[in-house]
């Protein structure tokens, strides 16, 4: 436990990645998640310069990046041109993390529409374990995030909400380089809660844990403390198990990271 604090960082969103970086630095944050789909971080705005300046800054001040692809872009998608595209938009987001040498890519499972469940299934799988291949030849890993639960009579559903959706990945793509990103407050939605995925898939998989809160009803991202999450359980579990990498606060604003890392380390303690 006594280097927790260092291995908690944060999801900046599509926030400019340099601007994220500096405020890092200056509150000693070393994980930062972000995502290239809007504004200065879209993929076709990264030249040489640029990512020579990032990479430096990087390493410099010892901060650990990854990408973090969209959600609302359907990897499950199967549609003749639309797929193609998809295909292309996981390479870009592989080809940048690669260049920004990144340790991570999270990608999903993509959605559903109720009616064509099992023909998008299938195109979700034969996508990531292409796009697995692409990160082996890259030197990347993709990290698979379970998603969060929709109502029983939304239209759309998210893949990969729960533990039977996420073996089905699991189980067909066996590569080193497809792990989990583990989103705590979405298994928080399902019945077999958070210690329901760790028992059913283990921690070696585990690339990152994505922390927030809720209160096990619907897909909100509180600040910890304000839902019903036992962090403490959360990180006994976790660090007992053997897990030792990184944490992702994915809530709030800059100021609350700030205040509830501290937070979460004297959880973690209790």
């Amino acid at each position: 436990m006594h280097n927790l604090s260092y291995r908690i960082g944060f999801d900046a969103g599509a926030k400019q990645l340099e601007d994220a970086l500096n405020w890092a630095s200056r509150n000693d944050l070393h994980f930062v998640d972000f995502n290239a789909d809007v504004g200065p971080n879209r993929l076709d705005n990264w030249d040489p310069k640029r990512v020579n300046s990032i990479r430096q800054f990087c390493t410099v001040n010892d901060i650990h990046l990854g990408v973090h692809t969209l959600s609302g872009v359907n990897v499950a998608e199967f549609s003749p041109f639309m797929s193609l595209a998809v295909d292309e938009y996981l390479e870009a987001n592989i080809l940048l993390a690669s260049r920004l040498s990144c340790e991570w890519v999270t990608v999903h499972a993509g959605y559903h529409f109720s009616t064509d469940e099992e023909a998008r299934v299938e195109a979700s799988l034969e996508r990531l374990k292409k796009a697995t291949e692409f990160a082996e030849l890259n030197g990347q890993r993709l990290l698979l995030e379970n998603l969060n639960f929709e109502p029983n009579d939304a239209e759309v559903h998210y893949i990969g909400h729960n533990v039977p959706e996420c073996r089905h990945y699991f189980d067909s793509i066996k590569s080193e380089a497809f792990g989990w990103a583990f989103t705590i407050n979405h298994a928080n939605l399902v019945p077999e809660g958070i210690n329901g995925f760790t028992d059913a898939f283990g921690f070696d998989r585990i690339g990152c844990v994505r922390l927030a809160d809720n209160q096990g009803d619907k897909e909100v991202h509180q600040i910890p403390g304000e839902g019903n999450i036992d962090f403490a359980d959360v990180f006994g579990h976790l660090e007992s198990n053997g897990y030792d990498g990184h944490y992702t606060m994915a809530y709030g604003n800059d100021r609350d990271k700030v205040i509830s890392r501290e937070w979460l380390v004297n959880q973690a303690s209790t």
